[in-house]
């Protein structure tokens, strides 16, 4: 049995598990640190909510994303900027569209998520609006991807392209 968890990314002085948009999360623990302030924050588990990338990111007046981890096998992302927007997409799409039941009661998995190509465009204006420029095209490859062998890798190297925290 693989992973089951969150990944909560955002940029603040402050810890990000003390700020009222993450209140809902009390085991937060710290994962990562990184330049100009983005933290990654884990909440390991299926049971639970994050709370909203929305408010986050209205908290904390930059973008902010979490992944949910399925089992190792896939990731959903929700990812939330002030001026932006928000936006939905996953990684490793066939073991996404598995677990949701993709399929079943005539929905697909477009349903739920953005296309990659567009999910690319969003995460470049969202980097943006985190002060990094980046191509699509890196973007596009990790959000085509299936994972080698841990779907959260393919996470890491999403955030690693969108230039907020480094591999």
């Amino acid at each position: 049995m693989g992973y089951w968890g969150y990944f909560v990314v955002g940029r603040d002085e402050r810890p990000l598990a003390e700020l009222d948009a993450l209140s809902g999360v009390p085991d937060a623990a710290l994962r990562q640190s990184a330049p100009d302030g983005w933290q990654v924050w884990e909440h390991a588990g299926a049971d639970g909510d994050v709370g909203s990338m929305n408010a986050l990111a209205a908290e904390t007046g930059a973008p902010a994303l979490f992944g949910y981890v399925m089992d190792s096998a896939c990731v959903v992302i929700e990812a939330a900027a002030p001026h932006s927007g928000a936006w939905t997409a996953c990684l490793a799409r066939a073991a996404t569209a598995g677990y949701l039941g993709a399929g079943s009661e005539g929905l697909t998995l477009d349903d739920y998520f953005l296309e990659p190509r567009d999910a690319a465009e969003r995460a470049v204006a969202w980097a943006a609006e985190a002060g990094h420029a980046v191509p699509a095209e890196p973007l596009l490859d990790v959000l085509t991807a299936e994972p080698e062998q841990l779907a959260e890798n393919l996470f890491f190297r999403l955030l690693d392209r969108l230039g907020v925290v480094p591999l």
